[in-house]
């Protein structure tokens, strides 16, 4: 019986206490919401909030008071993406006499010698180079690195070395230095004191997917299947306690990132959710995929939550056998230039496909729409214990609609499709094909295959001769559904007119 994870309600929390809410979505990229107290003076106020990720969207940046959104506005903002760190401070320090602590190799002892910073080797405004472009990019590098090769260069006692000489010390630190990616606001509010604040913004470097793992037993084809949301932050910054929703649906961003978004549909449950699950529901022309309590997500980890687990779900074996290989010889020409080829579409696959269809519905105990992504296949033994047995992909799958895996190659099905006839005639324009497709099975057990056909060469085509009765699968495709007899084969045969 399945047991389809649900959502538990989330509790709102008090203004007053940090709360953070995390909506990922399968673009690599997230939204960030945080509820804060901050304490202003009345007028204008200086704020530097610090625990930010470090692929923040400085344009995103929204900061509304909860009780009155007219009462803070965000007089100047900025973003400092370029943390403190030693190749910044070489910068800063470039044409100054440094310290740099030294280990004598004979002894072991330590000891200070000064040198002149002449290039720090260190490459500024890294975050403008994709902006910017490869142009860009050159010029600073050039700016920064001239005839350095990336090394800094320091005078040392009237000489010139590459490289450091040793470990840099430097004078103690601004206050103000930025240790961390920083925005710093000027606020005005003409109410002085506490506010209670949500403050959001986009980030880079988040993402989540979709994978599946389904187990059928020795015999049959009905399976049981778990399905996880696994979820990636490398976005410099750790999440604590964190409310975690999914966006799933094609969100439109301005900019092109190649990005895919996961579809959910519409959970729709007569029964009571199992405790501390997972829901989705219907956001916009989206929909929203949240994770049961607060969970911690920290940086440069990846963490997993199963969202669907469903056992006996019905499912029927095909075996698909398309004998059509193409041609490289042929890749790229158009239909007008091969269509009197007769040689192409002549080259045989041998190979039968093995899936596995199932419906995505209440009766199959699914009824779940399910998000694109890898579904690994397994088969119990005689022995009891899970064997891999293929991989395939979903797109993503609305309640209703049949999802077929492709688990592989069947060991023991043979397919062979061979050109009997080719007649053309270029002045009437047409041509007649004939083929002979066999099937032979070598199992214990009578099967049923699909046999497809492409009618490849030309839009308008007739059917003059066919040995067995055929489906038609859309305008230029048609389907035999032989049964193979054990230790036998089927033989179909056909004959197409194509004009132009």
């Amino acid at each position: 019986m399945k047991k389809m994870l649900a959502l538990s309600a989330l509790l709102a929390a008090a203004p007053v206490l940090a709360q953070t809410q995390l909506t990922i979505y399968n673009q690599n990229f997230a939204t960030v919401k945080e509820t804060r107290t901050m304490d202003l003076q009345e007028g204008e106020s200086e704020v530097r909030v610090t625990d930010i990720s470090a692929h923040l969207e400085p344009d995103s940046v929204v900061l509304r008071d909860l009780k009155n959104p007219e009462a803070i506005r965000i007089l100047e903002q900025n973003y400092e993406s370029d943390p403190l760190s030693e190749g910044l401070l070489l910068r800063k320090s470039e044409g100054t006499m440094l310290d740099f602590e030294i280990t004598v190799p004979q002894t072991g002892e330590k000891k200070i010698v000064k040198g002149k910073v002449l290039r720090s080797g260190y490459v500024p405004h890294t975050s403008a180079f994709q902006r910017y472009g490869q142009q860009y990019s050159m010029r600073q590098m050039v700016y920064s690195q001239p005839q350095g090769g990336g090394q800094p260069i320091v005078e040392v006692d009237g000489k010139i070395q590459f490289g450091l000489p040793g470990k840099p010390i430097f004078d103690a630190l601004d206050p103000k230095a930025f240790l961390k990616p920083t925005l710093l606001w000027r606020l005005w509010t003409d109410a002085g004191g506490k506010h209670d604040v949500e403050f959001s913004y986009l980030t880079g470097g988040m993402r989540w997917e979709a994978t599946y793992n389904a187990a059928a037993p020795e015999k049959g084809d009905a399976f049981d299947i778990v399905g996880w949301v696994t979820l990636e932050n490398m976005s410099g910054k750790d999440f604590e306690s964190a409310s975690v929703k999914l966006m799933a649906g094609d969100v439109a961003r301005a900019r092109a990132e190649g990005a895919q978004a996961m579809e959910y549909g519409r959970l729709d449950r007569s029964s009571a959710p199992a405790p501390g699950a997972v829901t989705e529901r219907t956001f916009e022309e989206y929909h929203l995929y949240t994770l049961p309590r607060p969970t911690t997500v920290l940086d440069r980890e990846i963490k997993q939550v199963e969202f669907i687990r469903a056992s006996r779900v019905p499912a029927e074996r095909i075996y698909v056998y398309d004998g059509f290989q193409p041609d490289q010889r042929y890749r790229g020409w158009d239909y007008q230039s091969i269509r009197t080829r007769p040689e192409y579409g002549t080259q045989s696959n041998p190979k039968v496909w093995v899936m596995l269809e199932f419906s995505n519905s209440d009766k199959s105990g699914l009824g779940m729409p399910l998000p694109k992504g890898k579904v690994k296949i397994y088969r119990r033994d005689m022995d009891g214990r899970n064997e891999f047995i293929g991989e395939d992909a979903i797109d993503h799958t609305p309640k209703d609609e049949t999802v077929r895996l492709y688990t592989g190659n069947a060991f023991d099905l043979v397919g062979e499709r061979r050109q009997t006839n080719f007649r053309l005639d270029t002045n009437h324009r047409w041509a007649d094909e004939s083929f002979e497709i066999k099937v032979r099975n070598h199992k214990k057990e009578e099967v049923e295959a699909r046999v497809v056909e492409h009618m490849y060469r030309w839009i308008q085509w007739e059917l003059k001769e066919s040995s067995m009765p055929h489906g038609k699968t859309d305008a230029r495709t048609i389907e035999f559904r032989p049964r193979i007899p054990a230790g036998g084969e089927a033989v179909m045969t056909y004959t197409v007119h194509y004009s132009w």
